[in-house]
C-alpha cells in the first residue's frame, strides 16, 4: 500500500492553531466588552456636564461631577490593565483592530475627566497645582498622551518591542471626539447663564485646532477628523461672537465690565 500523498498532521496542527487563535479571540472580546460598558458608564456620568452649572463644576473641596467620574474612569483602568496581560502575550497588530475603539474612548472620558479638574496628580505642573488654594480644580487642562499612559499604567507609543499599547492615533482620535462635546456644552453653558465657559471653551478648541495643523498626518481617517475639528472652532466662535453682539462678554481691551442680565 503507497504512502498518502498529503500528510493529515499538516490540517490537525492547523485546526489546533485556529482553536488557539479562536479562545485568544473570544477572550479579548470579552475584555473589550467590559471596556465598553465601563466606557459607556462613565460618558454617561459625563454628560450630566450639559446640566450642571459652573459653580458646580468648581465647588470645593471636590466637584460633584468629578467626584463621580474619576471611580468610573478607575474602573476603565482595572479593565485595561486586564487587556493588556492578555494581549501583551500575542503579536500586537494581529489584535489591536478588537480594542482600538473602546481604548479611544476610555482615554477620551479620562481626558475629559481631567479638563474638568479631576486627576490632579497627573498634572505635568503638580508643583504649580501646588500653589493653588488648596481644593481648587482647574477648568480647561489637557492630559498629554504619556499622562494618560500613566494613569491607565500601561505604556504609550511602543517602537522597541510588540506589546500591548496606547498609540498616538488612540489620542488624536479621542481628541476629536471630546471637540465635539466642548462644542456642545458651549451653546449648554450659556442657556445656565455662564458666559465665561463658552471663552475658556473657544481658547482651548483653538490652541488643540492649532496643533492638528502642525502635525504631517498620513492616516486618512485621522486626517479628516483632525480637519473636522475646525468645524466645532466655528461653533464655538459662533456662540462667543453672538454673546459678544449681545454685550454679555467683554469685548478685548473694553474697560466695560462684563454684563450678566
Amino acid at each position: 500500500m503507497s504512502a498518502p500523498l498529503l500528510d493529515p498532521s499538516i490540517f490537525a496542527y492547523l485546526e489546533s492553531r485556529i482553536e488557539e487563535e479562536t479562545a485568544v479571540r473570544d477572550q479579548l472580546t470579552q475584555l473589550v466588552q467590559r471596556l465598553e460598558k465601563a466606557v459607556a458608564a462613565a460618558q454617561g456620568l459625563l454628560s450630566r456636564v450639559h446640566s450642571t452649572p459652573r459653580a458646580k463644576l468648581r465647588a470645593l473641596p471636590v466637584p460633584e461631577l468629578v467626584a463621580q467620574v474619576e471611580p468610573a474612569v478607575r474602573e476603565e483602568v482595572a479593565i485595561v490593565k486586564e487587556l493588556e496581560a492578555v494581549a501583551s502575550k500575542h503579536p500586537y497588530y494581529k489584535y489591536n483592530s478588537k480594542w482600538s475603539r473602546a481604548v479611544q474612548g476610555a482615554i477620551g472620558t479620562t481626558v475629559y475627566c481631567a479638563w474638568l479638574g479631576g486627576f490632579p496628580d497627573a498634572d505635568a505642573d503638580a508643583a504649580a497645582a501646588a500653589q493653588q488654594p488648596s481644593g481648587e480644580r482647574e477648568l480647561g487642562r489637557l492630559l498629554t498622551l504619556e499622562q494618560v499612559g500613566a494613569i491607565f499604567q500601561v505604556p504609550t507609543n511602543l517602537k522597541d518591542r510588540d506589546a500591548f499599547h496606547f498609540t498616538i492615533e488612540e489620542y488624536l482620535l479621542s481628541l476629536t471626539d471630546f471637540t465635539q462635546d466642548l462644542s456642545r456644552l458651549a451653546t449648554n453653558a450659556v442657556t445656565h447663564g455662564d458666559f465665561a465657559l463658552p471663552l475658556t471653551i473657544a481658547a482651548f478648541v483653538k490652541d488643540l485646532f492649532a496643533g492638528f495643523q502642525l502635525l504631517n498626518l498620513k492616516n486618512d481617517i485621522l486626517r479628516k477628523r483632525g480637519d473636522a475639528v475646525k468645524y466645532d472652532v466655528k461653533r464655538v466662535e459662533d456662540v462667543v461672537y453672538d454673546l459678544s453682539l449681545r454685550g454679555l462678554v467683554a469685548r478685548p481691551g473694553a474697560d466695560t465690565e462684563m454684563k450678566t442680565e
